[in-house]
């Protein structure tokens, strides 16, 4: 009997990845544990073990395919003595996702409104299809399915003809159009997300003329990082506090340390801030902390998101329980996340699961600015570049001193002024006196 491979689920909250590469061909014969394919998702790409063994008879989705629904059967294996030429192509529906149960009774109920007449149940092509009508003078005739897709397709409403009751868009007049189709005028309006967040743009064809620039699609980390944010900044109650930090101490401490690190162990001021950030959520609990309906989720340990940059976007791996490991291994630790995020090699549990975020543009000469929170976490700090400035010491002498702006970005959901106050002199006790973090 015939085998399904499907998509899998590489992190709890994924739906649909990309099938980047397979590593196998049809008649090549696999056994478990073979690497037979790789799946990108928005933040990594990640290698596809077989988990039976037979032949590879059927390959049902081509490399390079995007939007592949977890569950979705990619290929079929045959088994031991099976005629893999005999092997039938299974439906659509063989392996339907239980989270998409709801779109597929919608489905079907739309289906059966528009059983009469089997002719509209083809759409023309969307480049040519006549736009749809509007009721009411304005708002389109859509299902909020249809939208959802559009939305997410980056396809305009508009363009398309409804084979739905009275010219009604429906799912597969949608899934039927080319992703990206937008309208003959580029300026005219284009239609809200379904879930009122995110407001698909487009240039005006009458201001920006085509061959004026070079438009490159949004790949998923661009898309989730632009939704993800989005969603945040307009959400959550964000208010900064700024704080200004003397770093000689730090810069000092952390020259002896490298000196009498092992060998191939070099401690950055990054592993150092880390460090300071983790204790300092441990000393004030208040702020380790994540807004949920049900109430304020207290969380038990420091766990430390650090944003990456990487081409097409950035990931927050994180450093977990930050607040028990040592410098040398917060160093080794964040050097190999860091260089398979820019590789997006890393797991979803290594990127997910973070209690509060470090956001460091020091390295680019920036002196202060402030980050946009990064759900669920109830803080991010961010830390501009340390430099020389005259400061007043205690015998009230102009002296120069190294000194970095940082701002934190609170969640007012969660954490008060105040609490936000008692963390930032918490950190700023251990950057200033580093020698507090070995107590």
């Amino acid at each position: 009997m015939s085998i399904n491979i499907t998509m899998p689920a590489l992190s709890p909250t994924m739906e649909e990845g990309t099938l980047a590469k397979w590593l196998v061909k049809e008649g090549d014969s696999v056994k478990s544990g073979d690497i037979i394919a790789e799946i990108e998702t928005d933040k990594a790409t990640m290698e596809v073990e077989a988990v039976d063994e037979g032949k590879v008879a059927r390959i049902l989705v081509a490399e390079g395919t995007e939007g592949v629904k977890v569950n979705a059967v990619i290929a079929v294996l045959a088994e031991e003595g099976e005629d893999a030429s005999s092997v039938k192509t299974p439906s659509a529906d063989a392996a339907p996702k239980k989270a998409d149960a709801p779109k597929a009774e919608e489905k079907k109920a739309e289906e059966k409104k528009t059983e009469p007449k089997k002719e509209a149940a083809k759409p023309g092509p969307a480049q040519t299809a006549a736009p749809a009508k509007s009721d009411n003078g304005g708002r389109l005739k859509a299902s909020p399915l249809a939208k959802r897709i559009a939305a997410n397709r980056g396809i305009d409403l508009k363009v398309l003809k409804g084979s739905g009751p009275h010219g009604r868009i429906i799912r597969r007049d949608v899934e039927s159009a080319k992703p990206g189709a937008q309208a003959a005028s580029a300026g005219s309006a284009a239609p809200a997300s379904p879930d009122g967040l995110i407001l698909p743009q487009i240039l005006d064809d009458r201001v920006y003329a085509p061959d004026t620039y070079e438009l490159k699609p949004l790949d998923g980390m661009r898309r989730t990082v632009a939704r993800r944010l989005t969603q945040s900044f307009m959400q959550v109650p964000h208010f900064p506090l700024n704080v200004d930090i003397t770093l000689d101490n730090l810069l000092t401490s952390r020259a002896a340390i490298n000196n009498a690190a092992r060998e191939g162990v070099k401690v950055s001021v990054n592993d150092l801030l880390i460090k300071a950030a983790a204790l300092a959520l441990i000393d004030e609990p208040d702020c380790n902390a994540s807004f949920t309906d049900k109430g304020i989720a207290y969380h038990r340990h420091a766990n430390i998101s650090v944003a990456v940059a990487v081409e097409g976007g950035l990931i927050t791996p994180v450093i977990f329980k930050a607040e028990s490991k040592g410098l040398a291994e917060i160093s080794e630790e964040m050097k190999d996340l860091a260089s398979r995020a820019r590789e997006r090699k890393l797991k979803p549990q290594e990127y997910m699961g973070g209690t509060f975020s470090i956001s460091n543009l020091g390295m680019f000469g920036i002196k202060s600015f402030a980050s946009i929170i990064n759900p669920p976490e109830g803080m991010i700090l961010s830390v501009g570049a340390g430099e020389k400035r005259p400061v007043v010491d205690e015998e009230g002498n102009v002296v120069p001193r190294t000194v970095m702006s940082v701002t934190l970005t609170c969640d007012h959901r969660v954490i008060g002024g105040a609490e936000g106050a008692k963390w930032l002199a918490a950190f700023k006790r251990y950057v200033e006196t580093p020698e507090a973090m070995l107590l």
